[in-house]
């Protein structure tokens, strides 16, 4: 089964995903993790986007670590909804009171 990681890659020590991704291969996932299969040099980042989101269509699933901070994290999580992906969060900021992304992804993986 292919899955999409979606994390934070700017500004980032990829250690800090690597064990999500190391876990999810040993479940036997074919993992696709932007740090190391996105080419990530573009001067912009268009490239990137559009490189994640052919990936992201392509997957089975899509899982998420975020760091709530990633503007990167966020766009990717909105093509997977747009394509009505199934998320799997694997790490997220704690709940808030009301609306956030967290209690979004949360209720979103719940469907």
């Amino acid at each position: 089964m292919k899955t999409f990681l979606i994390c934070p890659v700017r500004g980032q020590d990829p250690a800090v995903t690597k064990t999500f991704v190391d876990r999810l291969e040993a479940e036997g996932f074919s993992v696709h993790w932007p740090p190391r299969d996105t080419d990530q040099v573009d001067q912009v980042g268009l490239r990137i986007c559009r490189d994640n989101a052919d990936v992201i269509e392509a997957a089975d699933v899509v899982h998420i670590v975020w760091d709530g901070v990633s503007q990167g994290c966020l766009f990717d999580l909105g093509v997977a909804f747009a394509l009505g992906k199934t998320i799997i969060p694997l790490q997220l900021p704690a709940p808030t009171d009301g609306k956030s992304f967290q209690n979004m992804i949360t209720a979103w993986a719940a469907e």
